[in-house]
């Protein structure tokens, strides 16, 4: 964001709704740390580094055994009837600093030597893939309200791809660094070498997937990490004497990619949505510039109007209950089709025990969903850049969104999508399942713009099926059906 009132929007955020633990609200805590325009990053900084440097992999090594070895018999509390391989462990990434990645890796019921690779990562910065993502979004399994036990996903993505859920970088989750300086260093650049550097080792280790078409998705700041990551695979596969990543497209949710946008993308949900008065909004067009880099006390005033006129509701849904009562319980097995506000706590009492972190293979950890400990060193303020050379080189690219969160809304990649200017192909139109609208799609020259209807930012978390239905036709390389 840009100017000097979004940046204490994002601190009002995080006191309004308490410490930084979780994705969004890490999200906001890094761009209110963006503020000094002494500091503040080139919007194509980051590409013009990457160009410059030596891409060969810092780390490779035989990885002969570790599949084996890291394959999980059966998770603690797992369902019956589980009839698909699972793996967790850790790859290393730097040898000297003693860096590792932790992976959980879950292959299709069916087709899995046929279906592609999906690589899923969460954003934050400084949030768990593994805990969001695998746990409470799209993986196989979500955790019961006993912090114990586990039910199935039917509308899992494994469904129709083979996913590497990765918690990057080094520091989330259960990935780790032995060298504690690493977490004052790590940035954009460094989370997109690290991650690289897993693959082409993950590769090593697991040979079949060599071949195998790959593609990157993510939600939230993933904005950032997904472009990014392609964006490396695609210079190092120019290295004849690297492995070659057979990277075929990106798929980002509700994703943070231009700061300018996404900031006038904000203030125009809250209103569009009711969420505060037309006096307000009235006001934040008069009194804030959110193309510049000014502001006012009028404007930081404004703010904290905002938030009392929005009131306590999830930004993440703002038609979701909230979690009332956190406490663990017993109870009946839950159901994917009623996902309940309270998650996080089942996922992180689940996540902390002993033999659940034995079964996966991970070290002991004092496992969090997201970690503050990250001095972020560079954060560009677009990635659209980025995007544009992705596009340019082939690649698919799908940016969508959950179309009622409000934390990083579809208002937000509407504009930014729309600063592109790009030929329309397939104009703005419904899509339909189960003979309902699932949500509406735009394809453009080189993007495909799309929403889930009825969803926040953890779009599966909200609707499974639909959100199964569009990562299907992203993989595809097909629009969602237009017809019921």
């Amino acid at each position: 964001m840009r100017n000097l009132s979004v940046f204490s929007f994002s601190l009002l955020m995080l006191l309004h709704f308490g410490e930084a633990n979780n994705q969004a609200d890490n999200l906001y805590s890094l761009i209110k740390s963006k503020r000094s325009l002494n500091n503040r990053p080139l919007p194509q900084i980051w590409p013009q580094l990457q160009a410059t440097k030596d891409y060969s992999p810092s780390f490779i090594v035989a990885q002969d055994g570790f599949m084996q070895a890291d394959k999980i018999g059966a998770l603690p509390g797992q369902p019956d009837g589980v009839d698909f391989d699972q793996y967790g462990g850790y790859v290393t990434v730097d040898p000297q600093a003693g860096r590792a990645l932790f992976y959980y890796f879950v292959e299709s019921p069916q087709n899995s030597s046929t279906n592609p690779l999906v690589l899923w990562l969460n954003g934050g910065p400084g949030c768990s893939s593994f805990g969001y993502g695998a746990m409470s979004e799209l993986g196989p399994f979500r955790v019961n309200t006993d912090g114990k036990t586990l039910f199935r996903n039917n509308y899992a993505w494994n469904n129709v791809a083979n996913v590497i859920f990765l918690e990057s970088p080094a520091g989330v989750g259960f990935s780790y660094s032995n060298t504690s300086s690493d977490y004052g260093r790590t940035g954009d650049k460094s989370s997109a070498n690290d991650a690289y550097t897993f693959l082409v080792n993950w590769l090593e280790r697991f040979p079949q997937y060599k071949n195998r078409d790959f593609y990157i998705t993510g939600e939230s700041y993933a904005g950032h990490y997904v472009p990014q990551l392609a964006y490396t695979i695609l210079l190092n596969n120019e290295n004849s004497n690297q492995t070659i990543i057979k990277l075929k497209g990106i798929a980002v949710r509700n994703a943070w990619i231009d700061d300018a946008t996404n900031t006038k993308g904000l203030i125009d949900f809250l209103w569009t949505h009711a969420l505060n008065s037309d006096e307000t909004n009235k006001d934040f067009h008069m009194y804030c510039d959110f193309e510049n880099d000014t502001s006012s006390s009028r404007c930081d005033t404004l703010i904290y109007k905002a938030l009392f006129e929005m009131g306590d509701i999830d930004f993440y849904h703002i038609y979701a209950p909230i979690c009332i009562n956190p406490t663990l319980k017993n109870g009946p097995i839950g159901s994917v089709h009623e996902f309940d506000p309270c998650t996080d706590y089942y996922v992180e009492s689940y996540l902390s025990i002993e033999e659940v972190q034995t079964a996966l293979h991970a070290k002991p950890t004092n496992w969090s969903a997201c970690t503050s400990k990250f001095n972020w060193t560079d954060s560009p303020t677009t990635i659209l850049p980025i995007i544009k050379d992705l596009m340019e080189s082939g690649t698919r690219v799908w940016i969508y969104s959950g179309d009622v969160d409000g934390r990083v809304p579809i208002t937000s990649s509407r504009y930014s999508i729309n600063s592109l200017n790009l030929p329309i192909q397939t104009v703005w139109h419904p899509w339909y399942i189960n003979d309902e609208v699932g949500g509406y799609v735009v394809e453009y020259q080189g993007v495909t713009l799309a929403t889930v209807r009825g969803a926040g930012h953890l779009a599966p978390s909200y609707q499974p099926e639909r959100a199964l239905l569009m990562i299907s036709s992203f993989l595809q390389g097909i629009l969602p059906p237009s017809s019921p």
